[in-house]
């Protein structure tokens, strides 16, 4: 039998009933065999986050997926809340802290913005990556594997149903396709995000 990785995703939406394209991709990936889905707020409504649990989740876990909309370039306050707390000295970094070594983590976003205001001569100056160099530099002080991001941009506008589906889609493979071992590593060094052509990296 081939080797199945085991998916965390920790989604974090303070509005996810106002959110079409968040409330879309959650539904696809809880219907991804095998990904275990961890909504945040819903089960930390008063920011009182469980640290040991958290750290065995992560621990039973392969891969770690942070699911959230961009806001203000970073993540909303529950996820930060979550990283400042779980990810702590001894377990995730510093001596002793190697218990997330190996692991890969993969950022799944949604922007506001179209694509081409991340970028020298867009809006907001900085390309995704360059505006995600927080959460890598986190990932690799733990010894995790950071792969580029899952974004789906331009989130404001998108109500056209079939596009919507599209990319529901496009992230229910990403999800089974790192499950079952199939994203080519090798590929990814020049691909600024995973989705941008999925044939790109292997599907």
């Amino acid at each position: 039998m081939a080797t199945r990785f085991r998916l965390l995703i920790l989604f974090a939406h303070p509005a996810i009933q106002k959110s079409r394209i968040n409330h879309r991709l959650a539904k696809a990936a809880r219907a991804v065999d095998g990904v275990s889905f961890h909504d945040l707020y819903e089960a930390y409504p008063d920011f009182d986050i469980d640290v040991p649990r958290e750290q065995a989740l992560l621990l039973e876990h392969d891969i770690v997926v942070l699911q959230h909309p961009f806001y203000w370039y970073s993540c909303p306050a529950l996820m930060k809340e979550w990283l400042d707390l779980v990810l702590e000295y001894g377990f995730a970094y510093g001596r002793g802290g190697d218990k997330l070594r190996g692991k890969t983590v993969l950022s799944a976003l949604t922007t506001g913005g179209p694509e081409n205001a991340y970028g020298r001569e867009g809006l907001n100056h900085f390309t995704m990556r360059e505006l995600l160099a927080p959460f890598e530099q986190t990932a690799r002080l733990c010894g995790m594997n950071y792969l580029p991001p899952f974004i789906v941009h331009g989130s404001i506008r998108l109500v056209d149903a079939a596009e919507l589906d599209r990319h529901a889609n496009d992230y229910a493979r990403v999800l089974a396709a790192l499950r079952d071992g199939k994203i080519n590593a090798a590929r990814l060094a020049n691909v600024p995000r995973l989705n941008s052509d999925l044939s790109a990296v292997g599907l």
